[in-house]
Parts: structure tokens; C-alpha cells; sequence
């Protein structure tokens, strides 16, 4: 395990120095063991969050091919976090999964599998985000309109 190896695995997941290193020595050196480590311990962190009241965010709107558009509402804690480039990424992902999936709900929007990564529901990537920016994030409502 080297400095490198560490950087890596921060640049990869936003963990901090000392969670990468703890990381990589669990997992003793492997480097997709170590991000499912991680993964999963911000997930643990993401559910200790979960109380938070959010009452900052976006309205972030998204429109595909001029013949479909979407009006998210997500939210969380404080307006520093909704300017961050993260949370940024994550309102488009979400919007892109709204345009192309057809949810009809938060609920089926949060159990829906990733359209980038359909090994991760959009529930476990907003729980993601949640470990890496520290903040309660949640999706408070959406509109899809299409032609």
C-alpha cells in the first residue's frame, strides 16, 4: 500500500486519508475491496443522517432532445453543500434517471437501478453523496413533461 494506492482510492470515493487508509488495509491492498468497504460505511454513515431536516437545495431542471423535460426538487442541508460540484452531478444524475425511467414516484425513483450503474439504485447513490458531503440529502418531489 502506498501514498498513490491512497490517493486512488480518495480520488475514487471522496473518502478522507485516514478512511482510505483503514481501507486499504482491511482489504489488504485491493483496491475494489477497498471501495466496497467504503461504500458500505457510508452507506452506515448515510443512515445516521437521514433525520436531518433539508432545507436547502435546487430546483434543477434537465431536457432531452428538446421532447422530454424534468423539474427535480432535491434537497439538503445547507446551501453550501447544494453549490458543490457532487451534489450538482447528483441532481443530474437524477433527472436523467427521471427522463429516461418514467417513475411515477420518489418511492419508485429511489428502488429504481441506476441508468449509469445498474448495480446501484438511485437510493444507495444519494446515500453516496450523503457520505461524502456529510449531509442529509433527499428527493422532495419531481415533474416529467413529454412530447
Amino acid at each position: 500500500m502506498t501514498a498513490e494506492d491512497i490517493k486512488d482510492l480518495r480520488e475514487k470515493t471522496g473518502a478522507g486519508v485516514m478512511d482510505a487508509k483503514r481501507a486499504l488495509e482491511e482489504a489488504s491492498g485491493d483496491m475494489d475491496r477497498a471501495i466496497q468497504i467504503i461504500q458500505e460505511r457510508g452507506l452506515v454513515k448515510a443512515e445516521k443522517k437521514a433525520d436531518r431536516t433539508t432545507g436547502a437545495g435546487l430546483i434543477f431542471s434537465y431536457i432531452h432532445n428538446d421532447r422530454i423535460g424534468v423539474l427535480l426538487d432535491i434537497r439538503c442541508e445547507t446551501d453550501f453543500v447544494a453549490r458543490t460540484e457532487d451534489f450538482k452531478q447528483l441532481a443530474r444524475d437524477v433527472a436523467m434517471q427521471i427522463a429516461a425511467m418514467e417513475p411515477e414516484d420518489v418511492t419508485a425513483l429511489l428502488t429504481s437501478p441506476f441508468i449509469k450503474n445498474e448495480s446501484v439504485t438511485i437510493e444507495n447513490l444519494i446515500k453516496g453523496v450523503i457520505a461524502k458531503v456529510g449531509e442529509n440529502i433527499q428527493i422532495a418531489k419531481f415533474c416529467r413533461y413529454a412530447l
